[in-house]
């Protein structure tokens, strides 16, 4: 079965290299990986498939990872991954949501056939698709081992992207672009909210003329009038109305990696309290990012951006920004580096962040922010669209 590989065997091997470094260094044997995107960063996994347990065993004298899924997934492996084919094992279907047997129960066979059931094994115990059912039986089947939390090893490993990454994020902001166009050209009072939803997800997927897009990790967060006053919400099918504020969170995707983008519109006459947001948001997110050299850390870019918006009144609680790339559903953030007072990673060349300084009020809000990756003397943003509030 031939493979179709989105980055060379190279590159794989010296992700999984990193691993193992980071692995070592924590005193850990064995890292079971079920992070979709770490799946997918080590070995090329891609499938929509993580309703079901599946994963990667990383084990740090052997040369390659182990894939394990259900049996119908195996052939994705095949596909997909830079894997040999006995180290992909694929459980059979009696596994499946089954009351009286657990995938994890044949990982921990696995396990004790390479003869690691009395080592230091880590799994990721904060990933959105690893369950308390999977650690319990794991420990259950494996008494001689010693487990530790590996969450976020791979994450920190993928913060610094390879250029063949950057590329790829490169295209997704094209198609961004293409996806914010979209939706300034849809938006507009009498036009239902789902209608041009549907517009934004078609040009997110069907991508330029020169390369398509993806599904993204997150939906088009679209929010129209009040619904703009919080930040996660997105269309509903009642139509746009005059005066209404429109919240545009977009993204493309081009093979799984990401790039964000958010706007804000104005239907009619704009209110003169969101002009004024407006202008604070776009006056402090231009400052921290005219700001941003490779050795600050990121509580320093955040304390510029407090600094701007401080004579204005308005106040942010939360994060501006935060590492982002490849990622699956439900996030396109990698749980890593935050903009935010107290982290203090220090901003390297090819790290790739999502610069997202929206302030919410209780009737109404603006959300603005740009996808950009660390140079070596500042940034390269990945779109170009207008910072402005549009206004239509």
């Amino acid at each position: 079965m031939s493979k179709v590989l989105n980055f060379s065997e190279v590159e794989f091997r010296e992700r999984v290299r990193k691993t193992k470094e980071s692995m070592c260094q924590k005193g850990i044997d064995v890292l079971i990986v079920t992070d979709p995107a770490n799946m997918n960063y080590l070995t090329g996994f891609d499938g929509w498939s993580f309703y079901v347990h599946q994963g990667v065993i990383v084990i740090a004298d052997k040369e390659q990872p182990i894939w394990f899924g259900r049996g119908q997934d195996a052939n994705a492996a095949r596909l997909t991954t830079w894997l040999n084919d006995e180290n992909i094992k694929g459980y059979t279907d009696d596994y499946v949501q089954s009351l009286v047997k657990h995938p994890f129960e044949f990982v921990a066979d696995i396990i004790k056939e390479k003869g690691c059931d009395n080592k230091v094994i880590a799994t990721e115990m904060d990933a959105y698709y690893f369950s308390a059912k999977a650690q319990e039986r794991l420990v259950a089947c494996l008494p001689n081992a010693k487990f530790k939390d590996g969450t976020l090893i791979v994450n920190w490993v993928k913060i610094i992207k390879s250029d063949a990454e950057v590329e790829f994020i490169r295209r997704a902001g094209k198609i961004a672009e293409k996806a914010m166009q979209a939706a300034v050209d849809s938006v507009a009072v009498g036009v239902r909210q789902c209608d041009a939803a549907a517009n934004v997800y078609h040009a997110e997927i069907s991508g330029t003329p020169e390369f398509g897009g993806e599904y993204t990790s997150l939906i088009p967060l679209m929010p129209a009038g009040i619904r703009t006053s919080t930040p996660h919400l997105s269309w509903t099918d009642g139509p746009y109305l005059d005066g209404d504020t429109v919240i545009l969170e977009l993204c493309g995707n081009y093979r799984r990696y990401h790039c964000p983008l958010a706007r804000t519109m104005i239907l009619g006459n704009a209110p003169q309290k969101v002009q004024d947001l407006a202008s604070v948001v776009i006056e402090g997110m231009n400052t921290a990012l005219d700001a941003i050299k490779p050795g600050m850390t990121c509580e320093e870019v955040e304390r510029v951006w407090a600094k701007s918006i401080a004579k204005s009144g308005f106040i942010k609680d939360s994060r501006i920004g935060y590492s982002m790339g490849l990622n699956y559903p439900p996030d396109w953030g990698e749980h890593t580096a935050s903009m935010r007072p107290g982290d203090k990673t220090i901003l390297k060349p090819n790290m790739t962040f999502h610069m997202i300084p929206g302030i919410w009020l209780d009737d109404c809000g603006v959300d603005m922010s740009e996808s950009f990756r660390i140079t070596e003397n500042g940034i390269e943003n990945f779109t170009t669209t207008e910072r402005k509030l549009f206004v239509k």
